[in-house]
């Protein structure tokens, strides 16, 4: 065989029915290749159980969050008599603030919800009253009036001329309350149960929210 000719032997031309290359060579500016329909599927699917799962995450925050709220700070109660009306009537809604008593004492006046107390009704697990007489007063109905320690007690949460019942005079136990509804002449309270101890106590309605035109902060 010759010696190659100076510069190498010339490259022949790859045979006309030469097999293409496998890689395919894609040039700067071209679009890429659409994927497989197999590809496209697959990432269809995974975001799609994305999707699912952060929906689970957001719902179970929520139930969760709400079950926290209405077992340690607020919760939603209905009226279902006249006992407190004209301040609340039937159907109306209020909100309990369940912490408030941790925070400060229970004031004369305020609005409570409660359980029931024994040989109460057991069909009505809570009431809610206003907290007229607190721990070691003397309390009674007298003339229309209630009176505490000998002392008449100015209500103004009551309409004009509101009369209450005569009772007592009784003496409210450490760490006990006494409790009345304001519409005096139609509501089961303390003159029937007698007082309420703070265990017993739920929390304080500090707000109407519904019906809408009558909110207002109690």
């Amino acid at each position: 065989m010759s010696d190659p000719p100076a510069g190498g032997w010339p490259l022949a031309p790859p045979p006309a029915d030469s097999p293409p290359s496998p890689v395919a060579t894609v040039l700067p500016g071209e679009p890429t290749p659409p994927p497989t329909p197999d590809a496209d599927g697959r990432r269809r699917k995974r975001r799609g159980w994305k999707g699912t799962a952060e929906w689970v995450v957001i719902l179970a925050v929520a139930l969760l969050g709400a079950f926290l709220i209405r077992t340690f700070l607020v919760q939603a109660f209905f009226i279902p008599s006249e006992s407190m009306t004209p301040t609340l009537k039937v159907d109306d809604r209020v909100l309990v603030n369940k912490l408030s008593y941790r925070l400060h004492s229970v004031h004369r006046g305020d609005v409570v919800v409660f359980t029931h107390s024994p040989g109460f009704d057991p069909n009505i697990k809570d009431l809610i009253k206003r907290v007229i007489g607190l721990p070691g007063e003397r309390v009674e109905g007298r003339a229309g009036h209630i009176f505490i320690n000998g002392q008449f007690l100015n209500e103004p949460y009551l309409p004009p001329g509101t009369p209450t019942s005569d009772f007592g005079p009784r003496l409210i136990p450490a760490h006990s309350y006494w409790v009345m509804g304001d519409n005096r002449t139609n509501s089961t309270d303390s003159r029937v149960f007698g007082p309420i101890t703070s265990h017993q106590i739920v929390g304080r309605a500090f707000v109407l929210v519904w019906p809408l035109n009558r909110i207002k902060l109690l």
